[in-house]
């Protein structure tokens, strides 16, 4: 549906489902068992890149994570828009970089209504759905050895931050400084193709980038989350765990399911 999106409206007020303004919704989703995910996940809501790409996987666990991962996703999205979720209609905005059709995702439509972001890794995948643009990242808690490789890719002022911690401390840090620095970089359009040492995303929230609000998110005990939003800080942020069974074939969604709201000033901002 190209050029318009039908909203459905809220049984309540008539009003589309779409994020208020100055709201963060984020939506987190655990991957499916592996014993019966094959006969139960909506895998025909997918397009057949998507279908491919869930194939095309080494490790099962991996295409059944990036799986419900999108399956979610278009659910989700089919729900603020009143679209079903093989109808979702995407795509990539140009790169800020070379002008190429790969920067961020996005609803195809000439002023889209919402903006989201999808990131998943390790049986764990969080999207998030805002009026402002926004990107966001989720990474298992990384090992000491991932550590010692990767911080040396880090903003120098980062990386003394980092030195100046206990081996124990060291990992979530690490983790947070990454997944801000993902987020941000996704919420740019540019991905790993920008230096992360370009930019400072470290714990001093004064020194971030401006005209973006950087929200560490609580994603479990194994991994770290966090989102980047342009512009001031969200008023609200829901923060809601998908049930176990929203991406399968008999699934839906709830999008006034029960989770955390709460004041960004409650996060870390």
């Amino acid at each position: 549906m190209i050029g318009q999106l039908a909203h459905r409206p809220d049984a309540a007020t008539g009003a589309p489902r779409l994020p208020v303004p100055g709201h963060l919704d984020v939506w987190l989703v655990r991957r499916p068992r592996l014993d019966t995910a094959a006969g139960t996940l909506a895998l025909d809501e997918l397009s057949e890149p998507e279908r491919r790409r869930t194939a095309s996987f080494v490790r099962p666990a991996d295409g059944v994570t990036y799986a419900s991962a999108h399956i979610a996703l278009r659910r989700l999205l089919g729900a603020y828009l009143g679209l079903p979720a093989a109808g979702v209609p995407f795509v990539r905005e140009p790169c800020p970089g070379c002008a190429g059709p790969h920067g961020r995702p996005a609803v195809r439509h000439p002023d889209p209504p919402l903006h989201f972001s999808l990131a998943h890794s390790h049986g764990m995948a969080v999207v998030a759905v805002s009026r402002a643009v926004l990107g966001v990242d989720v990474e298992r808690l990384p090992r000491a050895e991932t550590v010692e490789v990767c911080a040396a890719a880090l903003h120098p002022d980062e990386q003394s931050e980092l030195a100046r911690l206990g081996p124990e401390e060291r990992r979530p840090a690490f983790g947070r400084i990454w997944t801000r620095k993902e987020a941000y970089l996704k919420a740019l359009g540019t991905g790993l193709s920008r230096d992360p040492a370009r930019d400072y995303l470290g714990a001093d929230q004064a020194r971030r980038p401006d005209g973006w609000t950087l929200l560490d998110l609580a994603s479990g005990p194994r991994h770290n989350a966090a989102v980047a939003v342009r512009g001031a800080p969200p008023e609200r942020v829901a923060v809601r765990w998908l049930p176990p069974t929203a991406t399968h074939v008999d699934g839906s969604v709830d999008l006034a399911a029960g989770g955390v709201t709460t004041r960004v000033s409650d996060w870390g901002a």
